[in-house]
């Protein structure tokens, strides 16, 4: 006979659920604001002449991407939030996960405006770069400083955001014994590591920038899929045994 399940408490049970959520809009989150774009910018650059260029049409698909995908993005990191909130009831050490993700959300929100500004401004900045990627935030900066400001506070605080995600999935992997819960906290901070790089090649080239736009998109799919990977046998388990 298996031995029995321990029995979550109501705060524990809350958490996990609202983890789960927020890991299934970030999955979405992830495919429109990293996945789509990037696919487009690398065939636009390393690939010219394909399906896309870069110009005012690419520029404005991509800010309407980011726009969509900041909002559930925002969404996703409120409902990590709450998770770690919950557990927090009955492990202190997720108080830390919560204030860090509280600080992404205002990221977010600032890059809720980058995406506004963009997707209105986008011909002009297009003009601006005439093929350069490298010259992106400058030309942002001249055409629409608020943009600019915006994009880079809000990466930053986004990226704080994100560490709070990393914090929260591993204290949660630690509390209920779930690898899988361990393991997409590590890929969630491979993702926030890799994407340094690519915001960098925004304002300075360097070589080798090109292969991390393959990766990125490969681990901000990753991560979100480990995190459900992990919670939803769980809550199955609990369901079953209430």
């Amino acid at each position: 006979m298996p031995p029995a399940q321990p029995r979550w408490s109501v705060a524990e049970e809350r958490g996990v659920y609202r983890i789960a959520l927020g890991a299934w809009l970030g999955l979405f989150a992830g495919a429109i604001t990293i996945v789509l774009p990037s696919t487009a910018i690398f065939l636009s650059v390393y690939a010219p002449g394909s399906l896309f260029s870069l110009g005012t049409a690419l520029f404005q698909i991509v800010g309407l991407l980011v726009l969509g995908g900041a909002v559930l993005y925002l969404l996703s990191l409120f409902l990590y939030r709450r998770g770690f909130a919950a557990l927090r009831r009955v492990e202190g050490e997720f108080a830390l996960a919560t204030v860090l993700c509280l600080v992404g959300s205002v990221g977010f929100l600032l890059l809720l405006v980058t995406a506004t500004v963009l997707a209105g401004s986008s011909a002009a900045v297009a003009g601006c770069i005439h093929g350069q990627p490298t010259r992106s935030l400058s030309c942002l900066e001249t055409n629409q400083p608020l943009g600019a400001y915006t994009a880079v506070l809000g990466f930053v605080f986004g990226w704080v955001g994100g560490i709070g995600i990393v914090v929260g999935l591993a204290f949660a992997g630690n509390r209920f014994d779930e690898p899988a819960l361990r393991l997409g906290a590590f890929f969630y901070l491979g993702l926030l590591v890799l994407l340094i790089a690519p915001t960098l090649a925004l304002m300075a080239p360097f070589d080798g920038v090109q292969f991390l736009l393959l990766i990125v998109p490969i681990l901000a799919v990753a991560a979100p899929a480990l995190v459900l990977a992990g919670t939803i046998p769980k809550l199955g388990r609990v369901a079953s045994a209430a």
